[in-house]
């Protein structure tokens, strides 16, 4: 997938495999465990175990239909990042993450917004993501930027790479068309 792309902030890059190690901690302190709770994203109650391993970032960062942005503070730590994955003619949108004591401050939006940048920049016709089905609240915030669901569900993995569900879950598919 195309990694030439001018980023509108310069705070803003595509990730590389020296980020591997830093990126996991991020999603998985914001998605499980009490850390998580600081933000408005958690999935601490809905899931155990991790949200992501070492392996499987790496493996998103380097495939090549795919990118990892990132957003950095000034020290460049990374504060924020979102998976793209070309499933034409949609730009596929997951694992967008905010430290969680930095969530509601508008650095998903940011990042949501250059995604979408990048998608037209591709060529593509929108975006599409899956959500977890009880998810209201952060389903709510998608709708809120165009996102609407398709119609179409799809059940959670049973490989436990995305957690261990504490009750019956599923995803729900939500597209934005340009």
């Amino acid at each position: 997938m195309q990694k030439a792309f001018t980023f509108p902030y310069s705070d803003m890059r595509f990730a590389h495999p020296g980020d591997v190690t830093e990126l996991v901690k991020l999603v998985n302190s914001a998605y499980r465990g009490d850390h998580s709770r600081l933000g408005w994203t958690t999935e601490a109650d809905l899931l155990d175990g991790i949200r992501t391993h070492p392996d499987h970032m790496l493996g998103q960062i380097t495939a090549p239909d795919s990118v990892m942005m990132v957003i950095t503070d000034s020290t460049e730590a990374i504060m924020a990042c979102v998976y793209l994955q070309d499933k034409q003619p949609l730009l596929y949108l997951g694992m967008l993450t905010v430290k969680p004591e930095l969530q509601a401050a508008g650095i998903g939006r940011r990042l949501l917004d250059t995604a979408e940048t990048y998608a037209r920049s591709l060529g593509m016709e929108g975006m599409q993501m899956t959500v977890i089905s009880v998810r209201d609240e952060l389903i709510a915030w998608y709708a809120r930027r165009g996102y609407q669901p398709t119609g179409e569900k799809m059940p959670f993995p049973e490989e436990q790479a995305l957690g261990i569900p504490r009750q019956p879950i599923e995803f729900v598919v939500l597209e934005k068309k340009f």
